[in-house]
């Protein structure tokens, strides 16, 4: 009666295991290489200056992590960036206004979530970003000596020398189907980016320091591989 006893528990429990094992699934997790590109509007939000939106491109490399079985699927991105703004100034002779183009090339990378809202056909993406940028540069060097609006002695040639490692947080939406996503994303600066003008020794009058956080729209194409 003993010996029965213990064969039945040795069943139960190997029949338990057994069963136990066999409800688990196998899911493949798959790896993606892509290549995106597409066009940027790029701002300063900042009362230091009068700055206009204005627009650029972005093109990059995707590195992603499909994970069947989690909510999310994850990303490690690398893009390089030509980013345009406005910044308004006067000529000297004339005190006449107009708005100065200024361009910054940008190498930023990111880790994103995406939060599948509709399978992988539809992704709340976010997550951080780290950059690094060119001093602003005038993309006409003939409006050097242009009076920057609301100072009287800070010129255009003055304000290029701007934080070059920023970090930034990204937020956006991704659309598509598998080989092909059309994405849009908002990239906010955490960081001052106006921040190592403060330490030059410029006259400002009674402004106060400098500061502007970055904004950035990126509408772009992915190829996934």
């Amino acid at each position: 009666m003993k010996k029965t006893k213990h064969f039945l528990l040795v069943a139960l429990c190997t029949a338990s295991v057994t069963l136990s094992y066999a409800q688990r699934k196998s899911y493949r997790i798959q790896n993606g290489i892509g290549l995106q590109g597409g066009i940027t509007q790029f701002d300063i939000l900042t009362d230091n200056f009068e700055t206009k939106v204005n627009s650029g491109f972005i093109g990059g490399l995707t590195a992603s992590v499909d994970l069947p079985h989690r909510w999310f699927n994850v990303s490690y991105n690398i893009q390089l960036s030509e980013n345009n703004i406005d910044i308004n100034a006067a000529t000297p002779a004339t005190g006449f206004e107009e708005y100065i183009e200024y361009k910054m090339f940008t190498a930023n990378i990111s880790f994103l979530f995406h939060i599948k809202l509709i399978s992988n056909n539809l992704t709340l993406d976010v997550g951080p970003m780290l950059q690094y940028n060119s001093e602003l540069e005038l993309k006409d060097e003939g409006k050097e000596g242009y009076l920057i609006t609301g100072y009287e002695n800070l010129f255009t040639e003055n304000i290029t020398d701007i934080s070059q490692f920023n970090a930034n947080g990204a937020v956006g939406l991704s659309a598509g189907f598998r080989g092909f996503l059309l994405r849009a994303q908002y990239v906010y600066g955490f960081t001052n980016i106006l921040g190592k003008l403060n330490e030059q020794d410029l006259n400002t009058g009674s402004k106060g320091k400098f500061k502007g956080n970055q904004s950035l729209i990126a509408l772009t194409a992915m190829l996934t591989f």
